[in-house]
């Protein structure tokens, strides 16, 4: 059974003040595919499972679009084939960001811009430098606009950066990126960016079968791997991870703080001998359930570390072997590959109009915001502008030509700030943010920049 047919949300679900002791998790959202959903019905989906966060591999336009006051975070990327150009002047960054980027903020809630994929170990690709200057360009024009704090600059490595992965306790860079790690590490901690890697235990099992453990790389090891210095992994995925960590801590930045995400992992249903149903269902099954336990590693315990996994969709028209085209949690109808959890305590509950349990009423704190519908009707929402600041009795100055909200100058971008701050003036109940229906509460902050929406 496809699941867009019941995953719609009544908006009301979405108003009391609600917490999680789970934390969310990351999908990796490819479109190299004919038979995939519009985006509007992706975002549909997502809203009732437990990602709050969704990594794409450009700036497609409807898919900005179509995520706008959803809730959920986005991950957005440059293009390998455009960093050149990015690279060359912060002009052509700031045109790049201008074009791609500020239509959909705030509305869009961006937060990572990924410069590139595996940049650094595609051989056609031979100037490292250029994906270290388009980094700094892309910070520059951030900074330049106020949005360096909210929006973060990265790029996601593949393991081949690393000399060797084992043991991970004495990891270190391959010898010839030493310099332009050195420095993208460096860029990383001074903007208090997360290194992004694409860990594949997967890929380690299928090239040597006989040298690692399948349950190793399925990551449910209970026996363990032993590192010389003493830490025990029960999984590969870790293994990986410290690997990284003691790379970077070779480069002197052990005393910084630089938060690790694995950008892409994942575990193809067909292809090989491997792939299949059962081993691509226990792999994901047991990797949204470390991302979701805000567990550390072996070598760092307290660390938290965020995982999307790869992939949302099975793409039939991605190149490569058949497993490339098979990473994919959903067919393109919406039916699951294989039977998986995605549950979300929060949607599952409420999908289908019911109450909202009285224990989850307790932590997610004050943190709300009403902002405007993105397809809402521009009379309408020109009408409720109106009103809020006039009889509504708003503050509307800062969307004045010379506040700080005043940009983007859009109409849906000027109501969701008076439509904001008239909903917390009178007590965030569900019916001050209704505005004939044009309104919509979102657990995501819409401030930017020093533009700063108000919340109790």
């Amino acid at each position: 059974m496809s699941l867009f047919c019941s995953l719609v949300l009544p908006l009301f679900i979405l108003l009391p003040l609600i917490s999680y002791n789970v934390y969310g998790v990351g999908i990796n959202y490819g479109t190299i595919g004919n038979n995939l959903p519009s985006p509007k019905k992706v975002a549909q989906l997502l809203q009732s499972t437990i990602f709050d966060k969704v990594k794409i591999y450009d700036t497609n336009p409807e898919i900005l679009e179509a995520f706008s006051n959803t809730g959920i975070d986005l991950i957005v990327a440059v293009e390998n084939s455009h960093i050149r150009n990015l690279s060359a002047t912060q002009s052509n960054a700031d045109k790049w960001f201008v074009t791609r980027i500020l239509p959909f903020i705030p509305s869009t809630s961006i937060v990572t811009i990924a410069v590139g994929n595996e940049y650094l170990t595609d051989d056609q690709l031979l100037d490292h430098n250029a994906l270290l200057q388009a980094m700094e360009n892309l910070h520059s024009v951030l900074l330049s606009r106020g949005l360096d704090r909210k929006i973060k600059v990265s790029t996601p490595h593949s393991m081949a950066v690393l000399a060797s992965s084992f043991p991970p306790s004495s990891s270190t860079f391959a010898t010839t990126l030493l310099p332009v790690m050195t420095s993208i590490v460096a860029l990383l901690a001074d903007t208090n960016s997360p290194f992004m890697i694409n860990a594949y235990p997967y890929f380690a099992y299928r090239d040597n079968p006989s040298m690692v453990n399948l349950e190793y790389a399925l990551l449910g090891n209970a026996s363990g791997v032993r590192d010389p210095k003493g830490y025990v992994y029960n999984n590969m995925l870790d293994a990986q991870i410290d690997a990284i960590r003691s790379a970077i801590n070779a480069l002197g930045y052990g005393n910084r703080t630089i938060q690790i995400v694995v950008s892409e992992s994942g575990w193809p249903s067909k292809g090989d001998a491997s792939a299949t149903n059962e081993n691509a269902r226990t792999y994901n099954t047991r990797l949204i359930e470390r991302a979701q336990s805000n567990k550390g590693t072996p070598m760092n315990p307290k660390d938290r570390i965020d995982v999307f996994v790869f992939a949302l969709f099975n793409e039939n028209k991605k190149q490569g072997g058949i497993s490339e085209r098979n990473f994919g949690i959903f067919n393109g109808d919406g039916t699951k590959v294989y039977d998986v959890d995605l549950s979300c305590e929060f949607c599952s509950n409420e999908k289908f109009g019911g109450k909202i349990e009285s224990s989850l009423l307790k932590s997610r704190g004050p943190s709300v915001w009403c902002v405007a519908k993105p397809h809402a009707d521009e009379k309408v929402i020109q009408a409720v502008l109106d009103f809020c600041c006039g009889p509504g009795g708003v503050d509307c100055r800062e969307i004045d030509e010379n506040g700080d909200c005043f940009q983007p100058d859009k109409v849906y971008a000027h109501a969701s700030y008076a439509m904001n701050a008239y909903y917390q003036m009178h007590g965030r109940n569900y019916w001050n943010c209704d505005f004939k229906g044009t309104g919509l509460v979102t657990f995501s902050d819409p401030s930017y920049g020093k533009c700063f929406y108000s919340h109790q």
